[in-house]
């Protein structure tokens, strides 16, 4: 009786069949061809470069006129321009369902009010699991909500010949703090730097550089930023590195981390609401105690699969509300560790959710993208200011599907709603 799944059989035998036929140099090895013929990397985007690019689409993959239709629509053709800042190679737009929640109200710190939250996804159930939840939530009351700490980090690192030499970096660093938060700072308006902190092991010291970023999300910026702070320490420090790079993979960037975790990477957001018993049995059609018992169940699952925090499923509500406001997608990486909590408390269940990593902004990047712009319109929340209320409305989204996603699971909904509104539609 073979102890291997038969999945590693079929590999097996796929790869004997493949390489009788072929050998191994003919099937896995380099290639002889000719190698392809690069496409040339336009950074303009009009009707002009669209057509070129498409012209060489068509000769190389054959697809239909169809086809390109649905990417190259004549309004995405018309308004490349409109998307130059963003990519290179335009060629069209991608069109994602977009569905909406709300009204949510949120009372926050920055978001005061009763939010419509669009979201773009192609998952069905998932609007309206997140809908049911704000829908409670507001009849509750409204979510708590407040950015407690704010952060873009960016850690360049320097290389040294031994410890003693890493030392007197670092003294240096120390003593010239002033001057290098003016070199960082002289390269943007709106960005701060508010925190350098070196990390040293053995030969190396990775500085921690931590900024305020105003309404962007600031990615570009503190990279930028950053590139100034360390062309000021190589010109004047006399202490000299044998290597040095302006990201080090230490900050978190696009990752999630336990630095990420614990000292936050953008916008640090907690919110909660307090939901009365009845109010659970009417909307949710659940049951407290059944979703109590659940929940202690699903922390000990986070604890034992290892998961960064403890939450069900931030990246949903993170990556539809991202892609809709213009935001980066890549950042849901980061954004969607953090915690939910659920208490039994007087009045009914508490939840909350403390999540340290929202990398959000209302100015810069793809916010000024025509549907994105207008996403962040219907939200009242475009433009300069709105930076730290968006992020206090995407932690209280994040909360609807918690609440909605516990109670659907505990009361044996979850399944049968899926198969309704996805399988069966």
């Amino acid at each position: 009786m073979s102890l291997l799944p038969d999945s590693v059989h079929q590999l097996l035998q796929s790869l004997r069949t493949q390489l009788a036929q072929h050998g191994f140099q003919g099937r896995l090895g380099p290639s002889n061809a000719p190698p392809p013929k690069k496409m040339p990397m336009r950074q303009s985007a009009n009707e002009k470069t669209v057509a070129a690019i498409w012209q060489r689409l068509q000769a190389d993959t054959g697809i239909s006129e169809a086809g390109k239709a649905e990417l190259a629509d004549s309004l995405s053709v018309a308004r490349a321009g409109d998307y130059a800042a963003n990519i290179e190679n335009y060629i069209g737009t991608t069109k994602l369902p977009l569905g909406v929640i709300g009204p949510l109200r949120v009372n926050g710190l920055n978001a005061a009010g009763d939010y419509f939250v669009p979201m773009a996804t192609s998952e069905a159930a998932l609007v309206a699991s997140y809908g049911r939840g704000a829908e409670i939530c507001s009849k509750a009351g409204g979510i708590s909500a407040a950015v407690i700490r704010e952060g873009v980090l960016r850690t360049p690192a320097f290389i040294f010949p031994d410890m003693l030499t890493c030392g007197h970096f670092i003294n240096w660093i120390a003593e010239n703090e002033t001057a290098l938060k003016s070199a960082a700072e002289a390269t943007t308006r709106h960005g701060k730097l508010i925190q350098i902190e070196p990390i040293m092991d053995v030969d190396m010291v990775f500085l921690m550089c931590r900024y305020t970023t105003g309404d962007a999300a600031g990615q570009n910026m503190v990279t930028v930023a950053t590139q100034a702070l360390c062309n000021h320490i190589i010109e004047n420090c006399p202490v000299k590195p044998l290597h040095w790079f302006v990201e080090a993979n230490f900050s978190g960037d696009k990752k999630a981390s336990y630095l990420g975790m614990h000292s936050g990477r953008g916008r640090k957001v907690t919110a909660s609401v307090t939901l009365a018993d009845d109010l659970i049995r009417k909307y949710l059609r659940a049951d407290p105690d059944e979703m109590m018992a659940y929940s202690r169940v699903a922390g000990l699952g986070s604890i034992l699969s290892g998961q960064l925090g403890a939450q069900a499923h931030y990246a949903n509500a993170l990556a539809a509300i991202y892609i809709a406001t213009g935001q980066d997608a890549a950042c849901v990486a980061e954004s969607s560790v953090g915690f939910t909590r659920m208490e039994r408390r007087e009045g009914g269940l508490f939840f909350s959710v403390t999540m340290p990593n929202i990398l959000v902004g209302t100015v810069g990047g793809g916010t000024a993208l025509p549907s994105q712009s207008a996403a962040l319109d219907l939200m009242g929340l475009r433009g300069s200011g709105h930076a730290d209320a968006l992020a206090e409305v995407i932690a209280s989204a994040c909360m609807c599907g918690e609440i909605s996603i516990v109670a659907a699971i505990s009361a044996g909904h979850f399944t049968h709603a899926h198969h309704k509104l996805a399988r069966l539609r």
